[in-house]
């Protein structure tokens, strides 16, 4: 069951990522509605096997609003749903730093490879989580100028391929600069890093929205 809750994950990552592009071959070929139908589907299902009345609730609402939208404002609802994953991240991001909300998003992962934490690094978990809230919150700002004022073209450049580009930057910067920051902490590979989001990624999802 745990590995067909990860395979499920890997897969609807995968058509997130690469929803963008998607949006902008159907705008080339008439079909600019095909995406967030598509995507519609994945949120009905999300809701049909979530854990709790309240996501039920949040994903049914958002596959009928893009069903709704795919009806009446095809290429804004396409254009709509990158913005409404960055503020998702950003909200929930940002919710773990609220008091009585904690631990931050980022220390919740960090707990798992280090159980008992070193002076310093809650302070600096916390930092990062600030750090990750804004960039979801500028990235929602960015694709709602593009999809208003933007071309296609720009608007699918930066959502499909600039936002993953920063976000490389930004995780290769802080795995370097932990080391300066933390020279004598023993700082997890990279593998066993993402290997432990992956497996542990969805119970850290569920545990934040259950605060």
């Amino acid at each position: 069951m745990k590995i067909f809750g990860i395979i499920k994950g890997v897969v609807v990552t995968g058509l997130f990522l690469a929803y963008p592009y998607l949006v902008y071959r159907g705008i080339e070929s008439g079909m600019v509605w095909l995406a967030p139908t598509l995507f519609s589907g994945v949120y009905l299902f999300q809701a049909a096997t979530a854990a709790t009345v309240r996501a039920r609730i949040y994903k049914a609402l958002i596959a009928v609003a893009l069903l709704l939208g795919t009806y009446y404002l095809q290429t804004v609802t396409a254009k709509v749903l990158p913005v409404l994953i960055q503020l998702m991240l950003m909200y929930f991001f940002g919710r773990t730093l609220l008091k009585g909300k904690g631990p931050s998003f980022i220390e919740s992962f960090v707990r798992l490879e280090f159980p008992e934490f070193p002076p310093g690094i809650s302070e600096y978990c916390r930092q990062l989580t600030i750090m990750w809230t804004v960039f979801f919150a500028f990235n929602a700002a960015v694709s709602v100028v593009l999809a208003i004022w933007g071309t296609d073209f720009w608007w699918t450049l930066y959502n499909g391929v600039a936002i993953y580009l920063l976000i490389g930057v930004l995780v290769v910067g802080e795995y370097v600069y932990r080391h300066f920051r933390f020279p004598d902490l023993g700082i997890p590979d990279p593998q066993s890093t993402i290997k432990t989001m992956i497996v542990n990624g969805r119970k850290i999802w569920l545990d934040v929205q259950a605060r």
